[in-house]
């Protein structure tokens, strides 16, 4: 069975920094394609990193420079540092593994499998 778990959510203030983790089991992690997407209320889901197995990264327009997407293949842990929070960035964030050898993408019909979010609040 494959999982996709997510920790490290919370509340926090504006221009705060917080670290999500993904640990992934079920499938060999090293050679998946990875992503973290998030929805905020009454908005469609939006792609905000995603990192292929080689490690190659892209970034939503709204997150470049903010946050950054890692992988540790032998933990199958999959991260996203975000710094300098700001309240737009409040929504659920999911972790997603797409197929062996895809490339870094936001197209959710790429991403096989999802975790069940954690919940990212950024207020004043």
């Amino acid at each position: 069975e494959v999982q996709l778990v997510e920790s490290g959510g919370g509340s926090v203030q504006i221009g705060a920094s917080l670290t999500l983790s993904c640990v992934t089991t079920g499938i060999r992690y090293d050679t998946y394609s990875m992503a973290w997407f998030r929805q905020a209320p009454g908005k469609e889901r939006e792609g905000v990193a995603s990192i292929d197995h080689e490690g190659e990264t892209i970034y939503g327009d709204s997150v470049k420079g903010r946050f950054t997407i890692d992988r540790d293949n032998a933990k199958k842990l999959l991260t996203l540092r975000m710094n300098d929070l700001q309240s737009n960035d409040t929504a659920i964030y999911s972790c997603a593994a797409g197929y062996p050898y895809g490339i870094a993408t936001f197209d959710p019909q790429g991403f096989r499998w999802w975790g069940q979010g954690t919940q990212v609040t950024v207020s004043s």
